[in-house]
């Protein structure tokens, strides 16, 4: 059938709606970082680069905020790649006897939603009564029992590892996608030439599931930047501000009326997840090309 060249006007209503509640708000949003705007006031002035001066100022925390948001962000990675290619290629070259549904059951809690899944776990890790201290209280094992999510050492653990149960399995499902991509014939040749089944790994999956592992990695890092909706409904923030990220500082920001600092935050932080997003994947397709 011969290729057909559909007419300009007909992607205008969708680019009208693109530029209009997408590409005009961000272009407000890195006017208004250099204004002093807030809700005391009606009158918006300009102010320079005050706002990115008081994010960057020690005194103020968002250092802290912003120190929360990478740690989140690096230990989410690690974490979902690494248990999440264990798994991949356990359901694919190893387990096979009843693949399907071990798949199923490691991705059910991708499509739950977060909120219920965060207050699920509040109710889970709550240091007096919930199941996982009652469990191990009942097992005799007291000493493992813990404050999760009040204690300032273990509320960002706990956060990262809901968090991580949580997103696994979708992780898995786009690396399975990837590893039955790979043509068979290089793992016959392998299985023939004697090879174990790690330089098998190393030497074949691994190095033809980079550009995969590019997409994830960036998918982790764009989520991890942006986190807000379990780690508001689990800690708030607290205990203190042990769990405080970036865009929980956002949310506060905008809800004291600050709006100036709240819209300088999340420019900054969209330009940094504009660079490394292009970074990564710059840096694993040039491992790809080598």
């Amino acid at each position: 059938m011969r290729n057909r060249v559909y007419p300009f006007y007909f992607v205008v209503g969708a680019l009208m709606l693109y530029l209009v509640f997408f590409v005009l708000p961000s272009l407000m949003g890195f006017f208004y970082a250099f204004t002093d705007w807030n809700s005391y006031s009606s009158d918006v002035n300009y102010v320079g680069l005050a706002n990115f001066e008081l994010i960057f100022s020690s005194d103020q925390g968002y250092l802290h905020y912003i120190s929360n948001t990478v740690i989140f962000t690096l230990v989410t990675i690690v974490l979902k790649t690494v248990i999440a290619l264990g798994l991949a290629v356990l359901l694919t070259q190893g387990l096979r006897r009843l693949a399907y549904v071990h798949r199923m059951v490691i991705y059910l809690p991708a499509v739950l939603p977060m909120l219920a899944v965060s207050l699920i776990f509040k109710s889970i890790l709550n240091p007096a009564t919930g199941l996982l201290n009652t469990l191990l209280r009942g097992v005799g094992l007291d000493f493992l029992a813990q404050k999760w999510l009040v204690d300032v050492s273990w509320a960002m653990p706990s956060v990262i590892g809901v968090d991580t149960w949580k997103g696994v399995g979708y992780i898995m499902v786009i690396l399975i996608a990837g590893i039955e991509a790979i043509p068979r014939e290089y793992f016959e040749v392998a299985a023939i030439d004697g090879a174990s089944g790690w330089k098998t790994f190393r030497h074949i999956t691994l190095p033809l599931l980079m550009p995969v592992l590019a997409v994830t990695t960036v998918l982790n890092l764009l989520y991890g930047l942006k986190v807000f909706d379990i780690i508001f409904v689990l800690t708030h923030g607290g205990p203190g501000r042990a769990t405080d990220t970036v865009y929980t500082a956002i949310f506060d920001e905008f809800s004291k009326g600050r709006y100036g600092v709240a819209t300088a935050l999340s420019s900054l932080l969209f330009l940094v997840m504009i660079g490394l997003g292009y970074f990564v994947i710059r840096v694993m397709h040039r491992e790809v090309e080598a």
